[in-house]
């Protein structure tokens, strides 16, 4: 039987009450009141974070009507209801320190309110301990102290680092009383996009365990393959598994890959394959910041990083594997153990992010993105018809078309990898199904370019003079690139691809089908 989405609701009581969909998360729970008491949990936007928070202050209330028919609903005291402390920073935005203060002084005394007590003191770390005791004391229980979006107010504001830091230090302050107030605490969670580096964020408060890389928990929040196919069953008809996989499955977080909730639903909604995850938020700011640093395109298919370096993340020390990784661009893809240490190697989770994370970055790559992208079905007719001829006129005219004074202005077109990030941004944007075959920060790129039964492997290369070498094909028939694509209903194209360094044009293009 059909019943509502749950598009946006972020309320467990409205779900369960209203007859929406619900995707089971309850042992969960359990697993977590019974394992330990501190917990931080890092997912990227729209996700499910707020609902599992819901869900706990439902369970921590003893709510039992709510989890009829759920895994909790055996599984729990529901003759001890605690007082829950409900702490957000979802709302509004964060333009200095003393905003900030006033919103918690908002929320403290809205937690006051609702649980009948009154906090006295004149700070606020004071008044936040003396809210977790005096709740304690009245209820006769000990407190749960739920906190969402906990690092909102920096994300806020990184682009003005002064403001991010002095909001930093406020929730640094503000955090730090719940390993004061421990006596009174029965269960603390934390949830926010961003991992903040434990020496600066969360220095004073160490006793956290991070439930972010978490095996066990690695499905907390988004929907596993059983979960669609048993929950949302009856939506699936008329829409092609394969299709949904590739568009919005792929998140990892070193356990069973999820979907975006976000994306399914909306799907479920419109029967439309788009970008609804990443259109909910265009980030300007990454872009404009991935710009800044040259990141090479192609990277974003296979990009390495450790437990340092993905946990690099503060507001004067931000890495660009960390911050793709933590904002959901990038999930982990194979993990390998490397001197005794955990090693990563991240790239994009589907086809949501790939076309339109690139979509988005060739507007800073191109002068004319948009003209670029109006021309990709004729792009999608060559390669589809094996017509190696009209795709090169299509490169070269997407090159000769980006004028000599935008390159000049543009410290981003000065570096080699320029070019092979302007092409891999430009496929991936279109949609085509590709790969990142070997990805260097050297202007070297192999790319792997599937159309129906055409294949197409691209080598490129940047010379000094104006004369092609022909070293791009060579290198690509040396190393016999082909070989893994060979197959009997398969067309292989070997492209070399070699650009002037003085012109900033195509000079080299040779082709051989294998």
């Amino acid at each position: 039987m059909r019943k509502k989405l749950p598009i946006g609701i972020q309320t467990f009581r409205e779900i369960r009450e209203e007859g929406y969909y619900y995707v089971d998360k309850t042992r969960f729970v359990a697993k977590l009141a019974e394992e330990g008491k501190y917990y931080f949990l890092a997912r990227p936007r729209r996700f499910g974070k707020s609902l599992f928070l819901d869900t706990l202050a439902e369970a921590f209330a003893a709510n039992r009507a709510l989890f009829e028919g759920l895994d909790l609903a055996c599984r729990w005291d529901w003759s001890r209801p605690y007082p829950i402390i409900r702490i957000s920073f979802a709302e509004g935005g964060f333009a200095s320190r003393d905003e900030l203060d006033e919103r918690i002084q908002d929320i403290l005394d809205a937690n006051a309110a609702r649980l009948g007590v009154t906090a006295t003191a004149r700070t606020i770390a004071g008044r936040f301990g003396d809210l977790i005791t005096k709740a304690a004391a009245k209820h006769g229980a000990r407190a749960v102290v739920l906190v969402d979006e906990y690092d909102k107010p920096m994300l806020d504001n990184l682009t003005v680092p002064e403001t991010a830091r002095a909001l930093r230090d406020g929730l640094r302050d503000f955090y730090s009383v719940l390993k004061a107030q421990d006596a009174h605490l029965r269960f603390v969670f934390l949830t926010g996009v961003s991992k903040f580096s434990k020496v600066s964020l969360f220095s004073g408060l160490n006793n956290l365990y991070d439930l972010t890389l978490d095996p066990d928990y690695a499905t907390l929040c988004g929907y596993t393959e059983n979960e669609v196919e048993g929950t949302f069953a009856p939506e699936l008809d008329g829409l092609a598994r394969a299709d949904i996989r590739r568009w919005y499955n792929g998140y990892r977080w070193l356990g069973e890959p999820v979907y975006n909730p976000y994306d399914l639903l909306l799907l479920f909604r419109t029967r439309d394959f788009r970008a609804w995850w990443f259109e909910t938020g265009t980030p300007t700011f990454l872009v404009e910041w991935l710009k800044a640093r040259r990141l090479f395109t192609p990277q974003l298919e296979r990009m390495f990083g450790d437990d340092e370096l993905l946990s690099a993340f503060d507001v004067d020390v931000i890495r660009p594997e960390a911050l793709l990784w933590q904002t959901g661009y990038l999930t982990i893809r194979e993990r390998e153990r490397v001197g005794g240490r955990d090693a990563y190697w991240l790239s994009v989770p589907n086809q949501e992010v790939r076309s339109a994370l690139n979509r988005a970055l060739l507007t800073a790559w191109l002068p004319d993105a948009a003209a670029a992208m109006q021309s990709g079905l004729n792009l999608h007719r060559a390669l589809a018809m094996g017509d190696v001829e009209a795709l090169r006129r299509h490169i070269e005219r997407l090159y000769a078309g980006i004028p000599h004074d935008w390159y000049r202005s543009n410290p981003i077109a000065q570096y080699e990898g320029y070019y092979a990030g302007v092409f891999y941004s430009y496929l991936a944007a279109l949609g085509f199904d590709m790969t990142a075959e070997d990805v260097s920060q050297h202007g070297q790129c192999d790319l792997a370019v599937r159309v129906g039964s055409q294949v197409y492997l691209f080598e490129f290369k940047v010379v000094d003079g104006d004369a092609p070498t022909g070293a791009a094909l060579a290198q690509l028939q040396a190393r016999d690139y082909a070989a893994k694509y060979r197959a009997p209903e398969a067309t292989i194209w070997l492209i070399g691809v070699e650009f002037s360094r003085s012109r900033r044009q195509v000079v080299g293009w040779q082709c051989a089908a294998d």
